[in-house]
C-alpha cells in the first residue's frame, strides 16, 4: 500500500520528481505508460474514433465482492463453531495448516553467512550494520539497534518496513528501532524486497528501474506465479531468517521475541505470525482489517498482500494472528487510514472470542489512533506499552528523544545496494527456475495436456447448469461502423452474475435471437474490447471477406470490453495497481485465476452457439483473447479452426523477462510445472492452427489494429 510515509519520505529525501510521480499515480492523476509501469502523456484519441461501448462496468466487482463475502461467511462460520477449549485449540491448528497451504512450503534453511560491515555508537545504544543470505546468494540488509545502558540477555524484536524508498532508514522506522533500543530491547530492522538497499531493478544511477516499493514488487511477484512461487512467502522467509540470525545472538533473551511493522510491515508482521510458531508477541500496525472491507473499498494490494487460495480455505486477517493464539497480539490501527478500521474491529472481536476460551483474554487488544495511514507516534507508544506488559523490560509509557540518521549512515553497503555486492536478484531466481523447469518437464499426451488445462484453470470448479446459457438481447446503440451493415447484441450468462457480451454481425436488421440459418460461425474473441476491434482490426474484414457463408460474432469476455471494470479510481484499468489487476489479485485468492474464469466464459459462449445452431466454430482469438482461445480450441469439439493473433508466445518467455509487459490476470500459478503454450499450439495444428504476428514477452500491452 502507498502509506503517508511515502509522502513523508519524498519531502526529506529530495527525490521529488519520482515521488511526486508515484502519488500522483496512486491517485489518479497521471497516466500509466505501460512501456516501464512508469508516466508519460497518452496520446488523444483521432477526433474520428468512436468510443469503445462498456455497458457492464460493475459486473466483474460486485461478482468479487458476492465472492469474498461468501468466503467471509465460511470463515465466520468455523469461528461461530469454537464454543471451547478444545474447539480453540483445533482452530489454532486448523489456521496453522491452512496457512502453510497458501503460502507453500518454505525453503530448506541455509547458511545465513552474516556478517557486520560497520557499527556506530549513540548516547543509550549501538547499531550494527548486518548482511545475511536468507537464501543462497539473496542477501538481506538490516540494522540491529542494541541497548548499551544495560546489560543482555535483551528481548528481541524483529521490524519490518512498509514501503517507504528507503526502507529501514525511513523516519518512522527508524523510530521505532531507535524507541525500542533506548527502552531495552534490541531491534532487527530490515530492508524489504525491493526497497531500502534492495532494489530488484538497479539502474547505473543506483535507482530503481520501475521505482521502489510497489511497482518492483508487482513486477517480480506477478512474474513468479508462472512458477509456482507466492512473493508473500519471500518476504516472510526474510522476516524467518532474520529470527534466526537474531537467535543466534547470546545477547538475546530467546523467550522474549516480538515482531511489529507497519503498513506492508503490518503485511508482513501478520503473515509473520501464521509461519512461524518462535514469536511471544507481535504488533502489526495499519494493516490487519478483512478481506471483505478491502475488496468492497476497492483498495488494491501487492502481489506479496494477496495469498494465493486463502479465500478458498476461508482465512482472513484475523487467522494469522489466531495462529499464535494465545500469545499476545496487539492489533494497531488508525481512524483515519484507508484500511478500514471496522475491519481492524472485527479482527480483533473474532480474536477476542478465541482467547478467552483459551483462558487469555487480555492478551490481545486493538489500539485506533487518531491519524491517517502511518506508524505515528501515538501508535508507536501503544506498541511499546503493550510490549512491555510481556516483557517487563521497561516502564515508560512515552516516546523517547529520538535523533533520525541520514541513510547513508545506515547502509550495509558501500553503493547504499546489495546488488552490486553480488546478490542474485528475485527476478534472476525466477528465470533460472523456469529455464530448470523447461528441461526437466516431460511432453503430455493431448489427454494430460487437457486435464493439467482443466486443473490449473479450476474449470471444474464452478458449479453451473449444463443447459443452454440464459441471454439478454441488448437494444441497439446506433451506428458503430462495423463492417456489416446491421448488428445485435447479446449478454450470454456464463454463470451467476456474470454476462459475456457477444455481438452477431448481420446484414438484415436484427433485434431478436440469433437467426440459425448458418451452419458455421466465426468467433471473434476481444483483446480489449470486440465493440472497438471489430471496426478497426483488419483481421475481422478479412475473416468475412474470405468466409461469408459463416455467421460472424465478436466477443468479450469477463473483465473485458464492455464489462471493463471501472472501479479502484478513474482510468485505472491498465496500470499495475488498477482494476484488472485488483480483481486478478482477489481471483487468485478465491482460486480462480482470472484466465480460467475467461476460458469458462467462452466455453460457455461456444456451447450457446452450439445451442443457436452452429455446428462448427472457427475461434479466432487476439492478443490477450488469444489465451482463452487457445485452452477452449483444444477443450472443445465444436471448433473446427483455431486462428490466434498476436498470441503469447509462451508463459516461459514472461517469467524469464524482466521487463514483460503482460499483465496480472494471463497468469497461471506454476503452469511452467506443467506444460506451456509451445505444447497448446503444437495440439491445435490438428484444427487448421493459423498464428498471425505472435506476441512476445514484452508486447503484451499494445493496442490490436
Amino acid at each position: 500500500m502507498l502509506p503517508v510515509m511515502l509522502i513523508q519520505t519524498w519531502l526529506s529525501n529530495g527525490r521529488k520528481p519520482l515521488f511526486l510521480s508515484l502519488l500522483l499515480f496512486n491517485f489518479g492523476i497521471l497516466p500509466y505508460d505501460p512501456d516501464r509501469f512508469c508516466f508519460a502523456q497518452s496520446p488523444a484519441d483521432p477526433p474520428d474514433r468512436v468510443a469503445p461501448l462498456n455497458r457492464f462496468p460493475r459486473m466483474v466487482q460486485e461478482w468479487v465482492v458476492r465472492e469474498v463475502r461468501s468466503a467471509e461467511e465460511r470463515g465466520n462460520q468455523r469461528r461461530s463453531a469454537i464454543k471451547s477449549k478444545e474447539n480453540a485449540e483445533a482452530y489454532v491448528l486448523s489456521v496453522q495448516q491452512r496457512i502453510r497451504e497458501a503460502f507453500g512450503p518454505l525453503p530448506q534453511k541455509t547458511p545465513l553467512n552474516s556478517r557486520v560491515t560497520k557499527s556506530f555508537e549513540r548516547a543509550d545504544y549501538r547499531v550494527e550494520c548486518i548482511l545475511f543470505e536468507s537464501r543462497p546468494g539473496f542477501i538481506v540488509s538490516g540494522n540491529l539497534y542494541i541497548p548499551t545502558k544495560t546489560s543482555g540477555p535483551f528481548p528481541g524484536v524483529i521490524g519490518v518496513c512498509g514501503h517507504s524508498a528507503n526502507g529501514k532508514a525511513a523516519e518512522a522506522y527508524q523510530s521505532f528501532a531507535q524507541g525500542l533500543a533506548k527502552q531495552g530491547y534490541a531491534c532487527f530492522i530490515i530492508d524489504p524486497i525491493g526497497q531500502g538497499e534492495r532494489f530488484q531493478f538497479l539502474t547505473e544511477e543506483k535507482k530503481s528501474l520501475y521505482g521502489p516499493g510497489v511497482s518492483e514488487h508487482i513486477q517480480i511477484g506477478n512474474q513468479q506465479t508462472l512458477i509456482g512461487e507466492f512473493l508473500g512467502t519471500w518476504f516472510a522467509w526474510d522476516g524467518i531468517r532474520a529470527l534466526d540470525y537474531l537467535l543466534t545472538r547470546p545477547d538475546i533473551d530467546s523467550k522474549r521475541i516480538g515482531v511489529t511493522g507497519n503498513s506492508g510491515g503490518g503485511t508482513q508482521t501478520t503473515w509473520l505470525c501464521g509461519l512461524d510458531s518462535r514469536w511471544t508477541m507481535a504488533a502489526p500496525a495499519c494493516f490487519v482489517t478483512t478481506f471483505r472491507r478491502n475488496a468492497e473499498n476497492e483498495l488494491p494490494a501487492d502481489t506479496e498482500q494477496c495469498p494465493p487460495k486463502v479465500l478458498a480455505l476461508d482465512l482472513d486477517h484475523s487467522d494469522f494472528l489466531a495462529a499464535m493464539a494465545p500469545k499476545p497480539t496487539l492489533i494497531v490501527a488508525q481512524e483515519r487510514d484507508f484500511f478500514d478500521v471496522r475491519g481492524s474491529e472485527e479482527a480483533h472481536s473474532r480474536l477476542q472470542n478465541l482467547y478467552s476460551l483459551l483462558g487469555k483474554s487480555n492478551a490481545t487488544e486493538l489500539h485506533v489512533g487518531p491519524n491517517y495511514h502511518g506508524y505515528s507516534k501515538e501508535n508507536r507508544e501503544a506498541m511499546y506499552r503493550f510490549f512491555h506488559r510481556w516483557t517487563s523490560a521497561s516502564t515508560a509509557t512515552v516516546e523517547p528523544e529520538l535523533v533520525i540518521e541520514k541513510d547513508e549512515t545506515l547502509w550495509c553497503t558501500p553503493e547504499g545496494q546489495v546488488a552490486p555486492m553480488g546478490s542474485k536478484s528475485v527476478s534472476t531466481i525466477t528465470r533460472d527456475r523456469a529455464q530448470e523447469m523447461a528441461k526437466n518437464r516431460k511432453p503430455l499426451a493431448r489427454k494430460e495436456l487437457e486435464q493439467s488445462i482443466r486443473g490449473l484453470l479450476k474449470l471444474n470448479s464452478t458449479k453451473v447448469s449444463t443447459s443452454s446459457p440464459d441471454f439478454r438481447i441488448l437494444r441497439n446503440v446506433g451506428n458503430r461502423k462495423y463492417p456489416s451493415k446491421s448488428y445485435c447484441t447479446y449478454a450470454v450468462e456464463t454463470e451467476p452474475g456474470i454476462h459475456a457480451i457477444v455481438t452477431r454481425l448481420f446484414e438484415d436488421q436484427l433485434t431478436s435471437r440469433p437467426p440459425k440459418e448458418n451452419k458455421m460461425a466465426i468467433l471473434y474473441v476481444s483483446h480489449r474490447s470486440a465493440d472497438d476491434e471489430l471496426r478497426r482490426n483488419k483481421l475481422v474484414k478479412e475473416l468475412m471477406q474470405a468466409e461469408p457463408q459463416s455467421a460472424f460474432y465478436g466477443c468479450d469476455l469477463r473483465g473485458i470490453g464492455e464489462s471493463q471494470p471501472d472501479c479502484c479510481g478513474a482510468n485505472q484499468f491498465l496500470k499495475p495497481y488498477g482494476s484488472d489487476y485488483f480483481h486478478s489479485a482477489h481471483n487468485l485468492m478465491l482460486d480462480r485465476p482470472t484466465l480460467g474464469q475467461r476460458t469458462f466464459d467462452l466455453l460457455r459462449v461456444i456451447q450457446w452457439l452450439r445451442d443457436q445452431g452452429h455446428e462448427k466454430i472457427h475461434l479466432v482469438g487476439s492478443g490477450w483473447g488469444a489465451l482463452p482461445a487457445t485452452f477452449a480450441a483444444l477443450l472443445q469439439d465444436d471448433v473446427s479452426q483455431a486462428t490466434l493473433q498476436h498470441n503469447l508466445t509462451s508463459f516461459h518467455d514472461i517469467a524469464v523477462t524482466e521487463e514483460y509487459r503482460w499483465p496480472y490476470s494471463v497468469m497461471i500459478p506454476g503452469v511452467l510445472q506443467h506444460f506451456d503454450l509451445p505444447e497448446c499450439y503444437q495440439g491445435l495444428e490438428g484444427k487448421s492452427l493459423r498464428q498471425i504476428e505472435p506476441w512476445g514477452a514484452k508486447e503484451g500491452m499494445e493496442e490490436i489494429r
